[in-house]
């Protein structure tokens, strides 16, 4: 089992380049208590080949999570981050135009380091500017604040899940919350969570493109849930998939009720949520859909290999036989054998 790493690899190797030459370019710096000081001139000697240049540039991430990251050597103790998120279906709660909570979430994650930009830049949700001087002096905890703006994606579309599970960790309900919540995971797709005091509920429709990754899908989500059986899942959230929907999305529109791989079903309790457990349930929950997209083309990919290697055996066995046949013809017509017409036949027997 493959799990979906929660930072950009991208964003975070852009993020500590531009540090690491942000932090040389000082003339003295601290590489944290109790180490030593080092001249700017020193450390940028390594880096004497390596002019800074400025960054604007775009990537995209699953499910249509899009960046753009500037940074102008005009000013090289700030970055600008954009952020767009997938585009919401009409039943997702936004606050704003972003998930419920995500501002506050945002501020309590980067505290100081990041201002947030009102209004955003054209066709994104939020921006921020990553203030440079404001990083840790000590490298490991840079490096720590570093991932976490790395992983903005889970802060800002994973903060009104983890709003509604903080709440089943003490065992209450998030105040001023409908008894079903839709929260967007992929564009015009959403999920659903019935909360509860002592439980949440948490639904997906599975919908995917391709017919064979519908009947990839709906096998693998079946398998999953027999797996969740196993004695060594006890302790794991309760899972199940259905063809229909299940009771508790009574009500929803059908549109949004349009999944063609059946529904999955998970019932997450407060000991799954306790302490650090937290993070990864939230990670985890929002990015399911992803996480069996990949699987299914992992598997499809597999199963083209084998029938490629199938094939090429069944041709190796082709080659082998027609060499066979091609000796065997060979030595029919070879000097040690002589074909006989009927009239030589006769005049040999006499």
């Amino acid at each position: 089992m493959i799990l979906l790493q929660s930072p950009s690899r991208f964003l975070l190797q852009i993020l500590k380049d531009r540090v690491v030459r942000y932090v040389a370019a000082q003339p003295i710096f601290l590489r944290g208590p109790r180490r030593y000081i080092a001249c700017g001139s020193c450390e940028y000697s390594r880096c004497s080949g390596d002019k800074g240049v400025d960054i604007d540039c775009h990537t995209v991430e699953f499910d249509d999570v899009r960046y753009h990251i500037q940074f102008s050597m005009r000013n090289p103790k700030v970055m600008v981050l954009s952020v767009a998120l997938p585009l919401a279906p009409p039943e997702a709660i936004l606050h704003d135009g972003l998930p419920l909570g995500a501002i506050d979430a945002i501020k309590a994650a980067y505290g100081a380091v990041v201002q947030i930009l009102d209004p955003p830049k054209d066709c994104f949700d939020v921006t921020m500017k990553i203030n440079l001087t404001k990083l840790p002096t000590d490298e490991e905890q840079r490096n720590v604040v570093l991932t976490r703006i790395a992983s903005v994606r889970e802060v800002v579309l994973g903060a009104p899940l983890k709003l509604l599970l903080r709440h089943l960790a003490s065992k209450t309900v998030a105040p001023n919350v409908d008894k079903l919540v839709a929260l967007v995971h992929r564009p015009n797709e959403s999920f659903f969570l019935a909360p509860q005091a002592d439980k949440v509920t948490v639904v997906y429709p599975m919908r995917f493109q391709d017919s064979i990754d519908i009947v990839l899908a709906t096998s693998f989500l079946q398998e999953f849930v027999e797996a969740r059986r196993t004695a060594a899942l006890n302790n794991a959230p309760s899972c199940m998939w259905s063809p229909v929907p299940p009771l508790e999305l009574k009500g929803v529109n059908a549109d949004a009720l349009d999944a063609n791989a059946g529904f999955v079903t998970f019932v997450v309790f407060p000991r799954h949520v306790e302490g650090r457990k937290l993070d990864k349930t939230v990670w985890s929950l929002l990015t399911f859909h992803a996480y069996v997209s990949y699987h299914v083309k992992c598997s499809e990919g597999f199963m083209h290999t084998r029938m490629r290697r199938r094939v090429e055996s069944l041709i190796q066995a082709l080659d082998r036989a027609k060499s066979d046949a091609e000796k065997l013809k060979k030595l029919v017509h070879g000097g040690s054998f002589r074909r006989l017409s009927m009239k030589h036949e006769g005049n040999s027997n006499h």
